[in-house]
């Protein structure tokens, strides 16, 4: 959506004229859920209906549209009899030029989905942590990334927030309850520090801590020596992405972090149940 926005404010200040194709309805199997919907212009878009030649038809009448060919239009599209797709659904796209209320209003629906976003703590800018900030940068939710380091960061993703700060209390106070932690810092003391005090916050949605499962163990029986709860301990997720894939290198393990959070801290409900 970000991407979304940043587009279309450049259009508008170019002065082009847009159009909004938006999937309505949908029904059975397709590509993109109602609401979904991209902007065109006479030679780009931005956002996707679902690709393949549903959006190339689609972005083609919009085309149209702009160009002065009739007004707007509502299509009900049967995706496998009639574009010969495999999806066995159909979806209702509406085809419209896009006014400045419109754009507006796209505008602040981005920012109100942006402020409804998960946040995301990452503590630590090494090698997996800077991977970790690109791999993760273009999910809906709100990163910020954490480390005293100010030479370690590198470039910084657009969208990502980073802190350059020892003071990882503060930075955990900051995390609104249903929040998730990534910690990865060069010190297992500070791992242990920071873990600690989110399990024992107790209201955080994911709590991921790079190592391997003997770590684990040991932190799990500092923990218990402190009086932590088992159920809480339980939560923990160490080693973090561990899908059975033996690939120490950053790039690798950031991907299958990134799987790991998609499943558990944006989508735990789905996954749990």
């Amino acid at each position: 959506m970000d991407d979304i926005i940043v587009t279309l404010m450049a259009w508008r200040r170019a002065g082009w004229p847009v159009a909004r194709v938006t999937i309505s309805a949908a029904v059975g199997s397709t590509p993109r859920e109602a609401g979904s919907f991209m902007l065109v212009t006479a030679e780009r878009l931005v956002g996707t209906i679902g690709g393949g030649r549903l959006e190339w038809e689609c972005a083609a009448r919009a085309r149209s549209l702009l160009a002065g060919a009739g007004d707007a239009e509502e299509l009900e599209i049967p995706l496998g009899p009639e574009l010969g797709q495999c999806c066995g659904g159909r979806v209702r796209v509406r085809i419209e030029r896009a006014d400045d209320p419109m754009l507006d209003a796209i505008v602040r629906d981005a920012d109100a989905a942006r402020a409804g976003q998960p946040h995301l703590l990452l503590f630590g800018a090494g090698h997996v942590g800077r991977a970790l900030a690109r791999a993760l940068a273009p999910l809906p939710l709100r990163l910020s990334w954490i480390d005293p380091r100010a030479e370690e960061f590198g470039p910084v993703p657009e969208g990502v927030a980073a802190w350059m700060t020892e003071d990882w209390e503060g930075a955990l106070a900051t995390a609104p309850p249903g929040s998730g932690i990534l910690v990865l810092t060069p010190s297992h003391r500070l791992d242990a520090l920071i873990v600690s005090a989110a399990l024992e916050r107790g209201d955080f949605r994911y709590i991921g801590l790079i190592g391997s499962k003997t770590k684990r163990r040991s932190f799990e029986a500092g923990f218990r020596a402190v009086g932590l709860e088992a159920g809480r301990i339980a939560t923990l997720v160490c080693p973090i992405g561990d899908r059975g894939i033996r690939d120490k290198r950053p790039e690798i393990i950031a991907a299958l972090v990134a799987a790991e959070i998609v499943e558990r801290l944006l989508h735990g409900d789905a996954a749990s149940s």
